[in-house]
């Protein structure tokens, strides 16, 4: 992967159609909506898909009811399914292999958006205090991408994508608005003057975490988390109830 403080570091998580065998137009499902104009069953070629894999009305996605095609992005999943874990095999002239590769995509997809994230978190002059826990969560996510087919269809990328490690993490004033933290260890993290509009905070452990100064803290969030007497909240916040003595 390229290196992160490169400009070009984040040039294979975006999508790269002509090296794709037009995933996005097959394995996801699609009702008739503002976004589509037909339903579509998961697994089966859109209507507009052509034998060259190219989409019949790419120009012309909007004006022919199909907005939700232009906004869907891969992050690179397509050509590295396409390319690297069925090595350039298509579905069509390969179809036994096709059910799996459908499974396989949304897998990579998912991951390739966690590389999105990480890649531009290291980028971030705020984020230097997390830069090793932050380059090994990379390197980690980007082996999982390189999987066998079996080997990602047996990857709970729910869990891989939860429970961050940030014990003790130096966040004081850090920007963490809309912050994926389902299930983070924050135990005894510094969130003084954070800002933690729109994290999400489910199951994060707070203990003994000092959130003094944090801005755009509701309870809600703190209610969703889990913590202990010691955990130092701002004021005007009740410590919920289910909360470790």
């Amino acid at each position: 992967m390229p290196d992160d403080r490169d400009p070009e570091a984040s040039a294979a998580l975006r999508a790269d159609c002509g090296n794709c065998f037009a995933l996005c137009c097959v394995a996801p499902a699609f009702s008739a909506s503002a976004d589509f104009a037909a339903t579509k069953p998961a697994g089966k070629p859109c209507g507009n898909l052509g034998a060259d894999f190219r989409c019949g009305i790419h120009t012309r996605l909007r004006t022919e009811g199909y907005p939700g095609c232009t906004v869907y992005d891969c992050f690179g999943a397509g050509q590295k399914v396409s390319r690297i874990t069925f090595g350039g095999q298509d579905w069509r002239t390969a179809p036994r292999s096709a059910r799996r590769m459908f499974e396989v995509f949304p897998v990579v997809r998912d991951l390739q958006e966690l590389l999105w994230y990480l890649t531009q978190a290291l980028a971030l002059p705020q984020a230097e205090p997390l830069r090793p826990d932050l380059v090994r969560a990379r390197d980690r996510t980007e082996r999982l991408t390189l999987g066998s087919p079996e080997e990602l269809l047996a990857l709970d990328r729910t869990a891989h994508w939860r429970g961050a490690r940030l014990a003790g993490a130096d966040l004081a004033g850090a920007n963490l608005r809309g912050a994926y933290l389902i299930g983070a260890d924050l135990t005894g993290a510094d969130l003084r003057g954070a800002d933690l509009i729109g994290a999400d905070l489910r199951g994060a452990d707070l203990s003994r975490a000092d959130l003094t100064g944090s801005v755009f803290l509701t309870q809600p969030q703190l209610e969703a988390a889990r913590g202990d007497s010691a955990t130092r909240l701002p004021g005007g916040f009740t410590r919920p109830g289910h909360w470790e003595a």
